[in-house]
């Protein structure tokens, strides 16, 4: 398990929201934490602690008026850390070398791909295309629904009928690089980790991070222990640079 640091920017400020209040009318967002420091400082942090393999995602839509000032924190985080970190956030083939010229290790996919119930095949053709399949992440973000989980798009605004499941990431992993999943009901919340949904990925093989809920050092022993060891983590508002208890310094510890 490694631990796979974040980046959130929204409005064109690093934060720490409730992803499921995030709203593209009006750019809003329940906040948990915002700092004061530019997206440089993170990068960089991350850096001088050999950190590689998080993510910086772009929360406004590209529609938003916020959206340029927000992507110029992101570009700003990977001139700092080039070839350290991943970014997404409104990804498409038109975008997505743009981004990695810019020096993101990979870019992060969900809506481009997944869809009004469907998986846009075609559009993940157009993305190796524009940058290989080494560049890419997919984003399988989902939320309960009964006793399975489906796929949430549209900044996790809108849920899909595609069932998240061991076949379904075997499936697209000829297709990608890794797998960044959030929990949506439990991110932001800052109350414990989906174990049902963190068992269903240790069934595969994938390379996955796993992103909600963590607000402990139990909460990593569990993701350790019910992940067999392989799927990463990343912490947001519970860790002390964005407002929480647990140490980074700690943190990075526990994961190597």
């Amino acid at each position: 398990m490694q631990f796979r640091p974040c980046i959130d920017i929204h409005n064109g400020k690093v934060k720490q929201i409730i992803g499921s209040s995030l709203k593209d009318e009006g750019n809003q967002a329940a906040e948990n934490f915002v700092s004061e420091r530019d997206a440089a400082f993170y990068a960089d942090l991350y850096k001088k602690n050999h950190l590689k393999n998080g993510h910086i995602i772009l929360l406004n839509s590209v529609d938003s008026e916020y959206y340029e000032a927000t992507k110029k924190q992101a570009m700003l985080a990977l001139k700092t850390y080039p070839g350290g970190m991943q970014v997404g956030g409104g990804i498409t083939a038109d975008n997505a070398a743009e981004f990695i010229k810019a020096g993101a290790s990979h870019v992060i996919v969900t809506s481009y791909v997944f869809r009004q119930g469907q998986i846009l095949w075609e559009n993940l053709e157009k993305l190796i295309k524009a940058v290989g399949k080494e560049h890419i992440v997919l984003d399988v973000s989902c939320r309960k629904k009964g006793q399975k989980y489906y796929v949430a798009t549209d900044r996790w605004q809108t849920l899909t009928d595609i069932e998240v499941s061991a076949e379904l990431i075997t499936k697209l992993s000829a297709f990608c690089d890794e797998f960044l999943v959030h929990a949506v009901d439990v991110e932001g919340k800052n109350n414990g980790i989906e174990t049902d949904l963190v068992k269903l990925l240790a069934q595969t093989e994938a390379d996955i991070t796993y992103a909600g809920g963590v607000h402990d050092y139990d909460d990593l022993k569990l993701l350790k222990e019910m992940g067999n060891d392989k799927i990463h983590a990343t912490i947001g508002s519970a860790l002390d640079l964005f407002g929480g208890h647990m140490s980074f310094d700690e943190v990075c510890s526990f994961c190597k």
